[in-house]
């Protein structure tokens, strides 16, 4: 299943979990409008590819008590000190991913709440609140037993606190953070006050608990920059262990050469051959056999470059560009590698199936399509002891494509009561983002998002359809 979400103002971030299946395949294709004027020679495909894609893979385990067992053990003396990290450190993730995904469903449900109270809320709507409340209050009861669970077993070895005591700082400070967001965006009076006393109490009470281990320097606290860093460093310190080494490397290097090689080789057969008839019609040198020596090398030129685009563009079409190898970060073994292609292409060279998904128009025929594959293979066996599964992060940057946007505001007119107001607006434009990814689910997975964007970042992500690459589509 593919998650897609605004990450920051200018990134997409895909996720997706792998099951235990050791051959997956993943399709990207981002439909940039065709106003925009993108192409090869503007942003040349690598340039693209290395500037815009970044892929990421960490442990991932459905048994999600498993890595604080794990950590028990090591607590007491039955596992080394890098077997507590990691599995402490996979417990903390997940947390702190499932916690960020289920505040983010919250924030979107409450954005769709109508809040004018001069008129009275329609049964669909108090259900809608009253499900808004349960899920507040699910979320606040889960996170205070997945933190007790957490704090029930502190290890005595110095060796092992040290790890203990930097996950369990983070995650205090980021349950806090994400309470507090919610008492921001939560509506304010009614039936929310309740609830947004309680969040303000767990936070306080997050603080506290800080405060009292010791955690964090005063100077520290007093300053926001200063704290935010160090937690930022805190969770790079967390997601190090879990998250696979990767090794890219550039496909074709060799044969590049050859072709190179091969391309002059051809057109010194013809140069040679034409030197010779030349001396057998000219003779002697002569004003007129060099420029014809002068006309044959410029020919050479001109033709050895096109040959061996030529002959490199038949060699390499539809091979992988690039390749990364997985390895653990703890003991240095290579768990999968990754075959990767990237490239431009127009929607008639597309798949029937994307095209249907994509619903063509007018206005798709001037679209350039961003294609992205990825094909891993991926061994199981060599992964840490109960850990089966991975989570494959993919962001793609789209700042190389807001700056083709034209900068400044439009305005329009209205009217409001009986005058005429003249309002700035922002030029947005739409971009299309179609998924198809294989190995993952029982059967292939289809799912289009629509993506607006303006030149200041991504303004909304909405998935629009989605089925599978064997569903009948009228």
């Amino acid at each position: 299943m593919i998650n897609v979400e605004r990450k920051n103002s200018f990134q997409l971030r895909l996720t997706r979990r792998l099951k235990e299946e050791t051959s997956h395949r993943l399709d990207v294709y981002l439909f940039v409008p065709g106003e925009l004027g993108l192409s090869t020679q503007l942003i040349t495909e690598e340039a693209f590819f290395h500037s815009a894609v970044q892929v990421s893979r960490t442990y991932y385990s459905d048994e999600y008590h498993l890595p604080l067992v794990h950590s028990r053990l090591a607590s007491r003396n039955r596992l080394g000190s890098e077997s507590y990290r990691l599995s402490l450190s996979l417990y903390a993730y997940q947390y702190v991913i499932a916690l960020e995904q289920a505040v983010q469903t919250i924030l979107a449900d409450t954005r769709s709440l109508r809040l004018d109270k001069k008129e009275p809320l329609t049964e669909a709507e108090l259900e809608s609140r009253e499900t808004l409340l349960g899920k507040v209050d699910e979320v606040n009861q889960l996170s205070e037993e997945i933190l007790k669970r957490l704090r029930r077993n502190e290890p005595g070895d110095e060796t092992l606190y040290k790890y203990f005591a930097n996950i369990d700082n983070y995650l205090s400070w980021f349950t806090e953070q994400q309470r507090l967001a919610l008492v921001a965006h939560l509506p304010r009076g009614g039936v929310f006050n309740p609830v947004r006393a309680q969040l303000i109490n767990l936070s306080e009470i997050e603080n506290d608990y800080r405060r009292e281990r010791q955690y964090n320097a005063e100077r520290v606290m007093a300053d926001p920059t200063r704290m935010s860093n160090k937690m930022r460093l805190l969770r790079r310190l967390i997601e190090y262990p879990i998250t696979l080494k990767q090794e890219s490397l550039e496909l074709g290097n060799m044969e590049q050469k050859a072709v190179k090689g091969l391309a002059t080789a051809v057109v010194m057969v013809f140069v040679t051959l034409g030197v010779l008839r030349l001396r057998q019609e000219v003779g002697d040198f002569t004003a007129i056999f060099v420029l014809a020596m002068a006309f044959l090398y410029a020919m050479r030129e001109v033709f050895k470059d096109d040959l061996r685009n030529t002959l490199w563009r038949v060699l390499r079409k539809g091979r992988p560009k690039w390749r990364r190898h997985y390895k653990d970060a703890t003991r240095d073994v290579l768990v999968g590698h990754q075959f990767e292609w990237f490239n431009y292409k127009r929607y008639a060279s597309l798949d029937e199936e994307i095209r249907k998904l994509r619903h063509r128009n007018v206005a798709q025929r001037e679209e350039l399509v961003l294609h992205y594959r990825s094909r891993s293979r991926m061994s199981p066996t060599r992964f840490l002891s109960g850990y089966e599964h991975t989570r494959e992060t993919l962001t793609l940057d789209i700042s190389l494509l807001t700056r083709l946007m034209s900068k400044g505001k439009h305005h329009i007119y209205r009217l409001k009561e009986g005058q005429v107001v003249r309002e700035g607006v922002e030029r947005r434009h739409l971009f299309n983002l179609v998924i198809r990814e294989t190995g993952s689910e029982d059967e292939p997975h289809l799912a289009r998002w629509k993506v607006v964007v303006s030149r200041s970042g991504i303004v909304d992500v909405e998935r629009v359809d989605q089925g599978t690459a064997n569903e009948k589509r009228p």
